[in-house]
């Protein structure tokens, strides 16, 4: 098992376009760039209070 090549993207993108319309793609990917911002957040913010912890 590997990585995705670039015909495999190709694919996926094309049935993500397919399922959700063009219309839809901006929103869904700004929705799914908020939400990877919201994860590195939690983590750097989990990281930050373990750290907290283990000075305590």
């Amino acid at each position: 098992m590997g990585s995705l090549g670039t015909g495999e993207l190709v694919i996926i993108l094309i049935i993500v376009l397919l399922i959700f319309g063009g219309a839809k793609l901006p929103k869904l990917a700004r929705s799914l760039g908020q939400a990877q911002k919201e994860f590195k957040t939690g983590l750097d913010e989990g990281a930050s209070s373990d750290d907290k912890a283990d000075d305590a």
